[in-house]
C-alpha cells in the first residue's frame, strides 16, 4: 500500500511540472485589413472634390478607402468636434440634458439659422457654433484638456487664447482613422463616461432612422488659409451589422460652394450604396 502511495505521488508531481512548463495558449487577435476601393475614387472625382472616404466594417475588422494616405492626414475637426464637446459638457454638468436651453442674445450671427433660441439637441443638429463656444468657455481650458486626454480624442491644442475656437482654427488635428476609433469606442461603450451621457449622445446623434437602416453622425466644415475642408463622420446600423465611416473632402477649383454642405453626405451615401450597406 505504501508503494502505491509513493507511485501516485510521483505521477502527480511530474504531471504538475509538465503542466507548469507547458506553453501558454496564445489567443490571436483578428488581423485588421485595409482594402483599396477604386469605386470610391470614381465617386470623389465625379463630385469634383479631392479627399478620402473611409469605411470600417466592424464584423470583418476591415477598412475600405480610395486613399489611405489622405485618411491618415490630420485636419481640424470643425463641427465633428461637437460630439466630443457634447460628451464633455454632459460629463462636467455644463449641460444638464438634451433639453438644456440656450437663449439667443439678439445679436447677428454668421448664419441666419443660428439667430434663435435652441435646446441642446437642436443646437447639435443645427451645428450652432455660438452655442458650443459658450459651452467650451464654461468647460474651461483645464477641464477641456483633462477630458480630451481621457477620451483620447485626436491631437487638440487648447489654451486660454483659443478655448472658443480651437476646433475651427489653429493647430488642432484629427485624422479619419482617429475619428472612427473614437466613434467605435463610443458605440461599444468603451469611453470613460457615464451610461447616462452615452445614452443621450447616441440619441442626439441620430440623423435618420427608417425601416432599412439607422444613421448617426455629424458633419463639419473648416476654412484654413482659404482652403475649405469638409467632414462627415458617424456609423450606420443595418440588419445587425454596424459600419463606421469618416469622409474628408476638399473642393477642386471652380467648385460651386453652395453644393459643399451636401457633397460630404452625397459621396458618403454613394459609397454606402457601392458597398451595399444601404439600398
Amino acid at each position: 500500500m505504501k508503494t502505491l502511495y509513493i507511485f501516485t505521488f510521483l505521477i502527480l508531481l511530474f504531471s504538475c511540472k509538465e503542466n507548469k512548463n507547458a506553453p501558454e495558449k496564445i489567443i490571436e487577435e483578428p488581423i485588421e485589413q485595409q482594402i483599396i476601393k477604386p469605386e470610391f475614387q470614381t465617386i470623389i472625382d465625379s463630385a469634383n472634390v479631392t479627399g478620402s472616404i473611409l469605411i470600417y466594417d466592424s464584423l470583418k475588422n476591415t477598412y475600405y478607402s480610395n486613399d489611405f494616405d489622405w485618411a491618415k492626414k490630420g485636419n481640424l475637426p470643425a463641427s465633428t468636434f461637437k460630439i466630443a464637446n457634447s460628451i464633455i459638457a454632459l460629463e462636467t454638468g455644463v449641460v444638464k440634458n438634451d433639453s438644456t436651453f440656450f437663449k439667443w442674445d439678439g445679436k447677428r450671427r454668421a448664419m441666419r439659422a443660428w439667430e434663435r433660441d435652441f435646446i441642446f439637441k437642436d443646437a447639435f443638429h443645427f451645428s450652432c457654433v455660438p452655442c458650443y463656444q459658450e459651452i467650451a468657455i464654461k468647460i474651461g481650458v483645464k477641464r477641456m484638456n483633462n477630458y480630451l486626454a481621457k477620451l483620447d480624442y485626436g491631437n487638440m491644442k487648447v489654451d486660454s487664447t483659443n478655448i472658443d475656437l480651437f476646433w475651427l482654427e489653429g493647430e488642432s488635428r484629427i485624422n479619419q482613422f482617429q475619428q472612427i476609433d473614437f466613434l467605435k469606442r463610443l458605440y461599444q461603450s468603451e469611453l470613460p463616461i457615464s451610461e447616462r451621457t452615452e445614452t443621450i449622445m447616441k440619441r442626439i446623434m441620430i440623423i435618420e432612422d427608417n425601416t432599412n437602416y439607422k444613421l448617426s453622425g455629424k458633419t463639419g466644415w473648416s476654412i484654413r488659409n482659404g482652403n475649405n475642408n469638409g467632414w462627415f463622420v458617424g456609423y450606420v446600423e443595418n440588419q445587425g451589422k454596424t459600419y463606421f465611416f469618416a469622409t474628408n473632402v476638399e473642393p477642386k477649383q471652380q467648385f460651386d460652394m453652395d453644393m459643399f454642405p451636401m457633397i460630404r453626405k452625397d459621396v458618403t451615401f454613394k459609397a454606402f450604396e457601392e458597398m451595399k450597406i444601404i439600398k
